[in-house]
């Protein structure tokens, strides 16, 4: 198993021991080889990581720099580990010799949202659907004084750990939770991330008072999240499919996203980034050999999806939860 108690003892630290009882019933039930039949080959992939000294980087991406070159025999297991957790999704990560070309280029995202953040140095950040951690470790490149991912998938808890294999002091933790399983409320996060969730949440209403939940009063809200061209008040719900996904729910408009954050008690809402995604950001790889966007788009017309409607653009929104009590 993984060991979560780096976690834990950040829930006393953090004056959040209130919740621990919450978490240990929670995780395990989330975290079961009994529910994940696969869970048994990653968690023994992470078991058989050599153990190598290393300097994990997050300033500029993420590298696992080995003190030592590690041996032939060392590079086979590295190489097998990580390949047996295909396919990874966010990214790249660069550990030692050996290049992870994820699906997609986080690092670009990365680029665009992190000139419109609050100063990241010494908060306390929650990132919801984190994947596989990449930007949790970015967010702790910036100085974070703790960053938490959630994410209900056990594939990318452990493609986690396994880079937290070489940095098992770091200030970041992944548990396997959605954000509905976090306990609530919990006004404590300075900042919360939710990129890539909310057009997967049948009830983006619900979603947003989640994270407000999770948030200290004032804190800031970064929510990135598909949208399509409309007045206020408009969105797109498709019939079965977009770009091939079943549980897509909601497209609203920037100007309808922005209503749905002041009425769920935010503030200060600013849409600070709008971009189509690219084919270069979104494609297959050796490490993600499934279709991709390119198949999921019109051949014939790139700006609409195959079932005809809008090519995904996606919006980063700041917002801050509102202070005043009864908000």
């Amino acid at each position: 198993m993984i060991d979560f108690s780096s976690f834990f003892s950040r829930l006393n630290t953090h004056k959040l021991a209130r919740f621990q009882a919450h978490f240990e019933r929670e995780i395990p039930v989330h975290f079961d080889e009994k529910r994940f039949s696969e869970l048994a080959t990653w968690l023994d992939a992470h078991a058989n990581l050599p153990k190598l000294e290393a300097e994990l980087d997050c300033s500029s991406s993420v590298s696992v720099n080995f003190k030592q070159t590690p041996t032939d025999e060392q590079k086979t297991m590295l190489d097998q580990a990580f390949r047996s957790l295909i396919p990874w999704r966010k990214g790249p990560f660069q550990i030692g010799d050996l290049y992870i070309d994820t699906e997609w280029r986080s690092d670009w995202k990365w680029q665009r949202v992190l000139p419109h953040l609050s100063p990241l140095k010494g908060r306390k950040i929650l990132d919801v659907g984190c994947g596989s951690g990449y930007h949790v470790w970015r967010m702790l490149g910036e100085g974070a004084n703790w960053v938490l991912g959630i994410d209900p998938t056990p594939r990318f808890v452990v493609q986690f750990e396994l880079l937290k294999h070489f940095a098992p002091d770091s200030k970041a933790d992944v548990i396997p939770l959605t954000l509905e399983q976090m306990p609530r409320p919990m006004d404590f996060f300075d900042t919360v991330f939710s990129m890539g969730v909310l057009y997967h949440r049948s009830s983006p209403i619900d979603h947003l008072k989640e994270l407000r939940a999770c948030l200290r009063p004032g804190g800031e809200l970064v929510l990135e999240t598909l949208v399509v061209d409309g007045p206020e008040g408009y969105s797109l719900m498709p019939q079965e499919r977009y770009a091939q996904m079943r549980n897509v729910w909601f497209l609203p408009s920037v100007a309808t996203l922005e209503q749905w954050l002041k009425r769920c008690g935010f503030d200060d809402i600013r849409c600070v980034d709008l971009n189509q995604t690219s084919l270069e950001e979104q494609r297959t790889t050796e490490w993600m050999p499934s279709h991709s966007l390119k198949e999921f788009l019109d051949a014939n017309n790139t700006d609409l999806t195959v079932e005809g409607l809008p090519a995904p653009k996606r919006a980063v929104i700041t917002a801050k939860r509102r202070a005043a009590k009864g908000s």
